[in-house]
């Protein structure tokens, strides 16, 4: 019941904000173009605003959920908008500009608006940058100089996140000749149906680094529910997830690979950790930045994650930053070195605003090198 009445109550704040949102654009359309017809506007307007729900329902109606992903940035930035200008038409309204001039020119600012956010967050989100960060640990790496890490995480492939970005990641990885790569989770958006039918994996498979390629669950790979499927295609591709794992490396660090947060049978940090020699490097892969403490205390030396997106859409990322100790680029919490990415994909929208999806290159090496 409880859940019922959660999205009962859901239903119906959404519902009276699409109103507004809808209000505003009809009254727009009216006043500019003379839009007459009410029901057809209506009619269009409950697809748009409920397109995600109706691309989920099934996979024949993809398209609707495509819509729907792009339905979220307006909505969110609709929110933020409209109210300022609904606030400047009544202001000039008072000051004496007609009714039909106000809602005319600042209809017009709030569309130019729109259309700049949306090219320039679709720019950000297509046009993946490197961003390189340098880590000194006090351990040796056993028969290494330094190492370097090519990691990428979120890539959330399938609908939207496609082959052309895919290839992107792996031009840009093997551009890098990384010593090892690491996928901190999300690699697929929810099911893997998408990624299997667009043969996605086979251009992963073109991924190159001599210590192999690993990466572990994140929370969407859960969302999906078809781990073993997914598991399947990456063993299929090369990449190895790693469920609570660790792998000792070439008997020069230690490579610990955690189930997501959203697992709640996971093993602790201290479980993973406390068998293994403190004297060989641990690096760890973690999807969620949550437990960056606990890492710290149990001896971790590099800890990997994503999942925050860095918001992915300021002003988003004021609310990541509340979250998280870390919730983007690299910061020192003792002797562990944490890097959380804003990650290579997106979820929803492919905009991004105030974020850049990237692609981490890690140059480790040890206080003597």
């Amino acid at each position: 019941m409880k859940r019922i009445l959660g999205f009962a109550v859901f239903i119906l704040i959404y519902t009276a904000i699409a109103f507004y949102i809808s209000w505003n654009g009809w009254v727009w359309l009216h006043t500019v173009f003379g839009f007459q017809n009410q029901w057809l506007f209506a009619f269009l307007s409950g697809l748009l605003f409920f397109s995600y729900l109706i691309g989920q329902s099934s996979k024949r109606l993809s398209l609707f959920r495509m819509i729907g992903s792009y339905w979220f940035a307006v909505l969110q930035y609709a929110l933020l908008i409209l109210p300022i200008a609904n606030i400047s038409v009544w202001l000039l309204q008072i000051s004496g500009v007609r009714s039909e001039d106000a809602i005319t020119w600042v209809g017009f600012i709030v569309f130019i608006i729109f259309i700049f956010l949306f090219l320039y967050g679709s720019y950000n989100a297509y046009s993946p940058v490197v961003r390189t960060y340098k880590v000194q640990l006090n351990e040796q790496i056993k028969h290494f100089d330094s190492l370097t890490i090519a990691m990428a995480s979120d890539m959330h492939f399938g609908h939207l996140s496609g082959l052309a970005h895919a290839r992107r990641l792996v031009k840009e990885i093997n551009h890098l000749q990384p010593d090892l790569i690491l996928l901190p989770g999300d690699i697929i958006d929810d099911d893997p149906a998408a990624f299997i039918r667009k043969n996605m994996g086979d251009v992963l498979k073109e991924l190159s680094a001599p210590l192999g390629i690993y990466g572990v669950l994140g929370n969407h790979e859960y969302y999906g529910g078809a781990i073993p499927q997914f598991i399947k295609e990456m063993e299929r591709v090369g990449i190895r997830i790693l469920q609570d794992e660790v792998l000792s490396i070439k008997d020069s660090f230690h490579l610990v690979g955690r189930k997501d947060k959203t697992d709640k049978q996971r093993k602790s940090i201290l479980e993973l950790t406390n068998d293994l020699n403190k004297d060989m490097p641990i690096i760890m892969m973690d999807h969620q930045p949550a437990e960056i403490k606990k890492a710290e205390e149990h001896g971790v030396d590099i800890l990997l994650s994503g999942h925050t997106h860095r918001g992915q859409m300021a002003p988003n990322h004021l609310i990541t930053r509340r979250i998280f100790d870390l919730d983007w680029g690299y910061r020192q919490f003792g002797k562990l070195h944490a890097i959380v990415s804003s990650g290579y994909g997106f979820w929803g929208p492919p905009i991004r605003i105030g974020s850049r999806s990237e692609v981490i290159k890690i140059e480790v090496s040890t206080n003597n090198h």
